[in-house]
């Protein structure tokens, strides 16, 4: 056996070319077949490494795709701004909406506030606000020779026109307490003269919106003004006594008026003309007030009777609680109203009962020698419109303010305004910051005393609010 096959039966490999050619074309076979399986292995290990690859690949141009979906077409880019648009016009309807809530709540306050006014229940509590006026703080216009009987001040408070017993009727400027007119008596069977009252003013009143003045006088007669330039426009004749109350329905041109001869005229003043003519006190008449309702309300003098005359009705309530002479009447609201009497007593009434809410006896204290003390005569009063503020004169040396209680069932003093002679005629401004008085030395509806020391004058009282105390640290 030679070498060689020896070599082959053992297993060895040969030597040789023969040998190296085998193996070489083993190596080949595993070689390929090794390549076989790295390319099957290759390729799965390409179809994994593929999206990783593609991955990477697609990485560098993420920024250019990213810049591909900013670039909006035309479509988009109005589909984005109409969006934006809706959502402004969204916005800007929810703060119209809140702007609206807001209003309507204010706008229903009001409305409220109305309801309450004119219903009469609405009462602002300012009484416990205001502060007593230092003496120092009063003017003081002189300019009538006699007693002051009565006055009224614009609806804008910028005039005062007052009245006496020496009849003239004289307008001031607020401002500067100037005369800014002076209407001069007018002598009996003077014809061809300026229009004038040749007997005592007993009253007058001026329209809501300041166009006309009315004043009433002893004889009988009821002169028509246009306030503003105090030209003479009318004369209303027909009472048969003395005019002794006018008042103006507010909002309106109608007059009311009231006599020492038990009646109630109605007139119109824009179209110069009568209307009707109200019977039932059984006394003269001393007072009279409205507001814009169509009725109006009177103070009976000795008949002790306040009554409320529904005008359109043609009826009257009549109301019982003074024991003296009823000569003074003044309407807080339209459901309320205070009086007083020659007996010292202040009422507040409530148009549902026929008894006074609230009576206030000796409202001013009494005079005379002891044991034969009588009370101060009420000679004026008045009421700041829809508020819990009254004020009342007598000829006690001072005028009084006085706060309603809640429902007007009560009557607390606040404090006295020193103020020497007859208290004729209180008029509040419309604003509320100050009080008018007319002051005489006798009373208006007569020569029972005589105050030599008081002063015919208009006085202006001002009416400072208390100033709210600073809040803790500031």
């Amino acid at each position: 056996m030679s070498a060689t096959a020896g070599a082959r039966k053992r297993g060895k490999p040969a030597s040789g070319a023969g040998a190296g050619a085998g193996a070489g074309k083993r190596r080949r076979k595993v070689d390929s077949a090794g390549d076989r399986g790295k390319s099957k292995g290759g390729g799965k290990m390409n179809e994994e490494i593929s999206s990783d690859s593609e991955s990477e690949s697609l990485a560098p141009r993420k920024p250019e795709e990213e810049e591909e979906e900013l670039e909006e077409t035309a479509q988009e880019k109005k589909l984005r701004l109409a969006k934006l648009y809706l959502e402004q016009l969204r916005q800007q309807e929810d703060e119209k909406a809140e702007a609206r809530a807001f209003e309507e709540d204010q706008v229903a306050g009001r409305l409220k506030e109305d309801v309450l006014e004119q219903k009469g229940r609405l009462q602002k509590s300012v009484a416990k606000e205001i502060q007593a006026p230092a003496s120092a703080d009063i003017r003081v216009l002189r300019g009538h020779q006699l007693s002051i009987t009565c006055l009224v001040i614009t609806p804008d408070d910028s005039a005062i026109f007052s009245a006496a017993k020496d009849c003239t009727i004289i307008k001031w400027s607020m401002e500067s307490g100037r005369k800014l007119h002076v209407i001069p008596r007018a002598k009996k069977g003077a014809e061809g003269k300026p229009p004038g009252h040749s007997s005592h003013v007993l009253c007058m009143a001026i329209s809501s919106d300041g166009k006309y003045l009315a004043s009433g006088d002893r004889s009988k007669l009821i002169l028509i003004w246009e306030a503003q330039s105090c030209q003479h426009l009318y004369t209303f004749t027909g009472h048969r006594d003395a005019v002794s109350g006018l008042a103006f329905r507010r909002g309106t041109h109608q007059l009311y008026s009231t006599s020492h001869d038990r009646s109630v005229k109605v007139w119109n003043v824009a179209e110069n003309s009568y209307v009707e003519t109200l019977f039932g006190h059984q006394d003269a008449v001393a007072a009279l007030d409205a507001l814009s309702r169509e009725c109006c309300v009177t103070a009976g003098g000795r008949d002790g009777t306040v009554r409320v005359w529904k005008i359109p009705e043609e009826s009257q309530l009549v109301f019982y609680g003074h024991q003296g002479s009823i000569d003074c009447i003044h309407l807080i609201n339209e459901e309320h109203m205070v009086s007083g009497a020659d007996d010292g007593s202040v009422a507040l009434w409530g148009l549902s009962k026929k008894r006074p809410l609230a009576l206030q006896r000796e409202a001013h204290g009494l005079r005379g020698e002891p044991g034969l003390e009588q009370p101060f005569w009420i000679s004026s009063v008045a009421a700041l419109l829809n508020t819990d503020l009254v004020a009342t004169g007598s000829h006690s040396s001072c005028v009084r303010l006085w706060q309603c209680g809640e429902g007007f069932r009560q009557l607390d003093l606040l404090c006295d305004i020193p103020l020497v002679g007859f208290i004729n005629s209180l008029k509040f401004s419309s604003s509320g910051d100050f009080l008018v008085a007319g002051v005489g030395q006798e009373h208006r509806l007569g020569r029972w005393w005589r105050i030599k020391e008081a002063r015919n004058s208009v006085c202006i009282i001002p009416l400072r609010r208390v100033p709210v105390p600073p809040a803790a640290g500031s």
